[in-house]
C-alpha cells in the first residue's frame, strides 16, 4: 500500500466526517447561509496566502530542481488562480481585495496557518509534505463528493468546479506522489510524517466548522 493511502486509510473516519459536515452539505445543496460561505472566503484567503508560504519553503528546501520548481510553481498557482476564486467570491458581497487582506484570522485559521508555517520552517520536507496533503486531496475527495449529491446549478457551484478540475486534480496527484516519494525516501520520518497529517486533517474539518459557526475572537471572551 502507498504510504499516502495508508495515510488516508487510517483517518478514514475523520476524512468521511467532512463529507457529511452541514457545511459540505448545504454548500453542495446551493442552500448554505451566505453569511457562512463569507466567513469561509475571509478566512480561506487569509489561510492560502499562509499555505502558498509553506509551499514556497517547501521548495526553498527541496534539494532537487523538479520538486524544488513543482513546490514553487503551486505556491504561485494558489496566488495567481486560487486566490482570484475568493476574490470573485468576495466581489459578490462586496468585499475588496484590500478588505480581505485586512480581514482578522479566526481562532482555527491562527492555528492551522501556525501549525502549516512552524511544520515548514522546523520540521522536515517529508513532514511538510504530509502537513500539507489533507488540505488538497480533502478538497478534491469533498468537492467530487459535492458534484455527486448537489441538485443543479447554483450559487456556489464555481467552487465545486474550481475543486474538480483536472487543473487542481494534476496538483493534488502529484502532492500525493511527494507524499509517498518522502516516505519512501525517508523511512525514519513516517511517525512524523503520520503526526503532521492528522493534526492538518483534524485543522481541515476544524475549519469547516469554523466557517459554519461564523467564529470569532468574540467566542474567546
Amino acid at each position: 500500500m502507498a504510504f499516502s493511502d495508508q495515510l488516508l486509510a487510517e483517518g478514514h473516519d475523520l476524512w468521511e466526517a467532512q463529507k457529511t459536515h452541514p457545511f459540505v452539505v448545504e454548500l453542495a445543496e446551493g442552500t448554505l447561509n451566505p453569511a457562512a460561505f463569507r466567513h469561509w472566503v475571509e478566512q480561506d484567503y487569509r489561510y492560502l496566502l499562509d499555505y502558498a508560504r509553506v509551499f514556497a519553503i517547501g521548495g526553498c528546501k527541496a534539494h532537487d530542481e523538479e520538486t524544488m520548481t513543482h513546490l514553487l510553481g503551486i505556491a504561485h498557482s494558489i496566488l495567481a488562480d486560487e486566490l482570484e476564486l475568493h476574490r470573485e467570491f468576495a466581489d459578490e458581497y462586496g468585499i475588496s481585495r484590500s478588505e480581505l487582506e485586512a480581514v482578522t484570522k479566526a481562532p482555527t485559521c491562527v492555528a492551522y496557518t501556525n501549525f502549516l508555517l512552524r511544520t515548514a520552517y522546523e520540521g522536515s520536507l517529508a513532514e511538510l509534505a504530509a502537513a500539507i496533503y489533507p488540505c488538497g486531496q480533502g478538497y478534491l475527495d469533498i468537492a467530487a463528493h459535492m458534484a455527486i449529491i448537489a441538485d443543479g446549478e447554483h450559487r456556489y457551484t464555481p467552487f465545486i468546479e474550481k475543486y474538480t478540475s483536472d487543473e487542481f486534480r494534476d496538483s493534488v496527484a502529484w502532492m500525493r506522489t511527494f507524499v509517498d516519494r518522502c516516505g519512501e525516501t525517508f523511512p525514519g520520518e513516517r511517525d512524523a510524517m503520520k503526526e503532521a497529517f492528522e493534526t492538518s486533517t483534524r485543522l481541515e474539518t476544524a475549519f469547516w466548522g469554523m466557517a459554519y459557526e461564523r467564529e470569532t475572537w468574540d467566542e474567546m471572551r
